[in-house]
């Protein structure tokens, strides 16, 4: 039995963290992104190596997306309540 981490939003559209599990998704997510422009920044990276990590950045998003709607009880809509 799968436990989920996120429940539906009740106004909006989404999710919210519910679980431990859910809460270090949704933390891990912007400080993955953040410390990869940081090491960027730090690299002095050109242009190719910017254009990588726009892949690594969709990439990563994608994955987070694709695991937060796997672990919601229940669908992503809008919802008015």
């Amino acid at each position: 039995m799968s436990r989920y981490w996120f429940r539906p939003k009740r106004f909006g559209y989404g999710a919210t963290a519910t679980t431990w599990q859910g809460w270090a998704l949704t933390f891990g997510f912007p400080l993955t992104l953040g410390g990869s422009i940081l090491a960027m920044v730090a690299d002095r990276a050109g242009f190719w190596a910017w254009m990588a990590w726009a892949v690594f950045a969709a990439g990563v998003t994608t994955a987070t997306v694709k695991v937060a709607r796997a672990k919601t009880d229940g669908d992503w809509r809008w919802r008015w309540n």
